[in-house]
């Protein structure tokens, strides 16, 4: 089925299917003949289909028509294949939408730009346009190179390091940047770019590509249909679904509201605003100063927590208790493994071959967690254990040390499985 077919299906159906409960299962309510119940569908891996609808007829109405569960889902490559942040960023140099810093000075846009990578992108644009002025990235290939070296590589076109001097498990400067390189537009302009970026990669053939100043870039995303029936039966069954992503709020936002996710219930980063205008500082969580941390790896349970369940100040950035975290959860990435592994219910890592979310959602210490290939174009199987019990851990100064569970026991290696 198309994209619009589907979507309006996924956005309004009620599948009035009578759900029966297999031994261990709770049984649903007489009473409710609707009980919602997932699409038949063989892309899901093993036994998690049936483990994800056991998960909704124990959590759900069904069972417990008082409840509202909460289940947060990441958004690029967990509900859509490619990531929606680079289709935004890619259309805004195609249509010379990024604007030249204040004084014509790279550092305004990031402070953990490294002063090579200010040069070089000085370098590449100053010339191009003045402060203000969008850059003529259509056209002069050397400012579209720059710009997507450092966002695409986090490193300049001559291969020096273009971030540093950040927590690596409360932001990522090259996500954050794709945000603050929306300066100088207001909401509206933001979301306007984001809906034509948006209908032209689900235009585009799958695979296709474009050529960005030299650089060849995907062309396409496609919604995953397991998802958004996922996201619409999880709707059905009383959960309160929200989406918590590292691209911006704006761009998230247009995304997720083709799946009947409202805007209030998305999470991205946030730029400051200025009557509207939005700036190349951000939004902070937790206390912390403004543009240190954004929705990546604890960041995201610390917005999560901020924005959702009300904890603010330093205790944000620590685990919610049990009764108020996320029933459910899914990620596809490290940048997921906090608030994915805080879901107290039943948490799914999509396989992109993250070492420490595979390490977790593999060694699965609790047995809540299910490992899914992904549903366009899966990995091949990794041929080497996860390493675990060495380097799955990135510390907050970037280094790498190994993988410890919830009780303080080292992660053993894990064979992927799921693929």
């Amino acid at each position: 089925m198309g994209f619009p077919g589907w979507v309006a299906v996924a956005a309004a159906a009620v599948l009035a299917v009578p759900v029966s409960a297999p031994a261990g299962r709770a049984a649903p309510r007489a009473d409710v003949a609707d009980c919602p119940v997932l699409n038949a569908d063989p892309a899901w891996f093993g036994d998690n289909r049936a483990a994800l609808q056991d998960f909704i007829d124990r959590t759900g109405v069904c069972t417990r028509p008082d409840g509202n569960p909460l289940a947060v889902f990441d958004w690029d490559n967990t509900m859509v294949r490619n990531d929606t942040g680079d289709a935004t960023l890619v259309w805004m140099l195609r249509n010379n939408k990024v604007r030249q810093p204040d004084r014509k000075d790279w550092t305004t846009t990031s402070r953990y730009l490294t002063p090579a990578a200010a040069d070089a992108l000085s370098i590449a644009c100053a010339d191009t346009a003045e402060t203000g002025q969008p850059l003529p990235t259509a056209d002069h290939a050397p400012c579209a190179d720059e710009i997507l070296s450092v966002y695409l590589d986090a490193e300049t076109t001559d291969h020096e390091p273009a971030f540093g001097n950040h927590d690596h498990r409360r932001t990522e400067p090259a996500l954050a940047w794709a945000a603050q390189l929306l300066a100088g537009w207001t909401v509206d302009e933001v979301t306007a770019f984001a809906r034509t970026a948006r209908r032209e990669s689900l235009a585009a053939p799958q695979g296709s590509t474009l050529t960005v100043g030299t650089r060849q870039v995907p062309a396409w995303v496609r919604y995953y249909e397991q998802m958004a029936d996922l996201t619409g039966t999880l709707q059905r069954a009383g959960f309160d679904v929200r989406v918590v992503s590292a691209s911006a709020e704006p761009v998230a936002r247009i995304w997720a509201e083709a799946l009947g996710i409202p805007g209030e219930k998305v999470i991205g980063v946030r730029n400051r605003l200025v009557e509207q205008e939005l700036t190349p500082h951000l939004v902070g969580c937790g206390g912390a100063e403004e543009d240190t941390v954004i929705p990546y790896v604890d960041g995201k349970r610390c917005f999560i927590n901020q924005e959702i369940l009300g904890i603010t100040g330093g205790a944000a950035f620590e685990r919610a208790p049990a009764k108020r975290r996320q029933a459910f959860a899914a990620g596809d990435s490290t940048t997921d493994v906090t608030f994915v592994g805080d879901a107290t219910g039943l948490r799914l890592a999509i396989n992109r071959h993250h070492r420490e979310l595979m390490c977790r959602a593999y060694d699965n210490a609790d047995g809540k967690w299910l490992v899914n290939p992904m549903f366009i174009d899966p990995l091949p199987r990794r041929a080497s254990p996860y390493p675990c019990s060495t380097i799955a851990l990135t510390r907050p100064d970037g280094s790498a040390a190994p993988l410890l569970d919830d009780r303080g026991r080292v992660v053993p290696d894990q064979a992927d499985t799921a693929y």
